[in-house]
Order: structure tokens, then sequence, then C-alpha cells
């Protein structure tokens, strides 16, 4: 069994292709990169909300345009995208070529915008059909929108739908996939189809092009200022794109790391790491003849002896009373009953049940 698992996710010799895993890989790597970075702005929007919430309000807008450079930048200079040529990939037209063109060379004009369409679009539409199928169901349950709107049925029936249709988009990529391994397709990713682009590994010639590539050098000729404004925004956008490239290379593994600390599968254990042991409870300072003793039922207060009415907390201590025995012993002694430690009226919270 295992000779055979190694076979069909093995490329053979001469073979091109790169295995499933490597493809696999190289899809998650972006996937697990708009997580990270979207915790660290949550991060800094929570630290500074009028500085950094409007980074976290409108975090898949700015994520799709910076998105958008580093595919494009990757897409011209390496016909790759960022993840695959972060694992030595390439994309080439799909057809029986001889020879394949160097990445150096890119894309057709019409696989590269399709390609760079789909790379974009695609997650960007999928997430935002997510967010909207979970507000729907939030607005389902609590029952927003009055039983007789139209509306209501409307989305009660895209939500029973969708589910269905998640399943057979999951399901088109997951048959790809299984074609891929068994040999029976070019594309581990009906997007790669639909770009009409497969992907390849890169050789050495591929290697030696991208390591030898310098920026066109200036025309010596005079260009019109329409051509230099074209060009100073073309450099300045390939400056940013290189930047994102660059930095994201680096952090690609910390990113990594990030989205794996605060999955929600680990969070469990996370906590079980991390937390804190439960704080004891204010030591008794006040001694005196008439400090009030803790009863043995919780639910008793230890001023009055009974029942509590209308439960109160002090901030100062922790400790639930009776809303009026415990305001009226604050607003003549200016103490905790239990603790003794200094309070006022104004540490006075009150709680409320569900029941209430």
């Amino acid at each position: 069994m295992a000779e055979l698992g190694a076979h069909l996710t093995a490329e053979a010799a001469g073979d091109d292709r790169p295995s499933i895993f490597e493809a696999v890989a190289q899809d998650s790597l972006m996937a697990a990169v708009k997580p990270a970075l979207l915790h660290l702005v949550k991060v800094l929007a929570e630290s500074n909300p009028g500085r950094y919430g409007l980074l976290w309000r409108r975090f898949d807008e700015i994520y799709v345009l910076l998105d958008f450079l580093l595919q494009q930048h990757y897409l011209a200079r390496c016909s790759a995208s960022f993840s695959e040529n972060f694992y030595s990939l390439k994309r080439i037209p799909t057809g029986d070529c001889k020879q394949q063109p160097l990445a150096t060379a890119g894309l057709p004009k019409k696989q590269h915008w399709k390609s760079l369409l789909l790379l974009i679009l695609i997650p960007y539409l999928k997430g935002k059909l997510e967010k909207l199928v979970s507000s729907l169901r939030e607005e389902d349950e609590y029952s927003i929108h009055p039983p007789s709107s139209s509306w209501k049925r409307f989305y009660r029936a895209f939500l029973a739908a969708y589910p269905f249709v998640n399943m057979a988009w999951e399901g088109w990529f997951l048959i790809q996939q299984l074609c891929y391994i068994l040999g029976k397709a070019q594309h581990h990713s009906p997007l790669l189809r639909l770009a009409g682009v497969r992907l390849v590994r890169l050789t050495a010639e591929d290697i030696q092009a991208l390591e030898k590539k310098l920026p066109v050098a200036a025309s010596s000729q005079t260009h019109s200022i329409k051509t230099q404004v074209q060009s100073a925004v073309r450099k300045a956008l390939g400056g940013i794109a290189f930047s994102l490239s660059t930095g994201l290379s680096v952090c690609v593994f910390f990113l990594q790391f990030l989205d794996w600390w605060y999955s929600s599968e680990n969070q469990e254990t996370i906590k079980s790491l991390t937390a804190l042991p439960t704080p004891p409870p204010p030591v008794h300072l006040d001694h005196g003849v008439g400090s009030a003793l803790l009863p043995k039922l919780k639910t008793v207060c230890p001023l009055c002896r009974k029942v509590r009415v209308n439960a109160t907390a002090l901030s100062t201590s922790g400790f639930v009373f009776c809303y009026r025995c415990v305001y009226n012993y604050v607003k003549t002694h200016q103490c905790c009953p239990i603790t003794g430690y200094a309070t006022e009226l104004q540490h006075l919270v009150k709680l409320y049940s569900p029941e209430s």
C-alpha cells in the first residue's frame, strides 16, 4: 500500500508536474496569510481604534488591493502567483508545448488576466458570501425580520440552499485533485483550468533567467509627459508589490504560526497553557465587632442574613449583597462590610439575571 501511495503522489521520471503535496501546500500558503494578517489588524484596532479602526472595517478591500499588486508583480515577473513562486512553480498555457516558455517571458495576456482575476476575485467573493451567510443566520436566529416578511422567506431559502452549493463547490475541487493524483487531469484546481494554464516546476534555465533579470533601463529617447507619468506609476506599483513580496517571504512562516496559534482548534490547548489560576477571595481586613461575616449559603445577603433581593456587587471586593442593605452601609461607613476596603456609592454594581 505504501508503494502504491508513493506511486500516486510522486511524479514520474522526467515529469515536470508538481506533486499533489506541493500543489496543495502552495494553495494553503495564501489561505493562511489572510487570517494571520486579520488578527494582526484586529490587535492594532483594539489598541488604537481611532488610528487603526479603518483598517479593521475595510480589511477585505485593503487586502484585495494589496493582493492584486502582489499577484500582478509575480505573474508579470515569474509567470506564477506569490505562493507558486515560493514553491518554485510556474504557470504555462495549457496544451502540448514541446518547449516551455521561460518564467521571465510571462503569460499570454489572456491567461495573465484570467489568472489574476481568479486569484483575487474568487477568494474575495467567497469570503464576502460567508460573511453574508453568517449575518443572515444571526438575523434568522434572533428573528430581526418579521415572520411575514418576503425577504425573510427569501433568505431562509438561501440559507437552506447554501450548504449544498458549498458542498458542490468543495466536491468539485476534491474530484479535480483526485483526477490529478491518478494522472487523469493536468490541473489540481478547477481555477487553473478556467484560467487556461497548468503548473510546472521551474527549470534550471528559469532560475538562471530570474536571477539575471534586471529592471529595464530607461530609454534615452525623449518621452512625453503622459509616458513619463505612466512609467512613474508603474515603477511605484512595482516597488510596492516588491516590498510586499519581500516582507511576505520573510514573514510567511511567522504568519502561519500565528494562524495555527489562534485557530479555533488550538484554543483549548492555548487556554490550558496560558490560563491563570482563579484568584483567591479578598483577605478579611476588618476585624471589628460590627463587621459582617460570610453566610454559608451563597444566595444569602451577609448584612440582613436573608435571601438577596436586587443583588448588587461591590467592585472593590466582589462580594454581593442586597442593594438596599449595601447602599445604606456604604453610605454610612464608606467601606466594604466584609473586607473593610474603602468603598464609595459609585462602586455599587447591580447584577441582572436572565430571568429578570
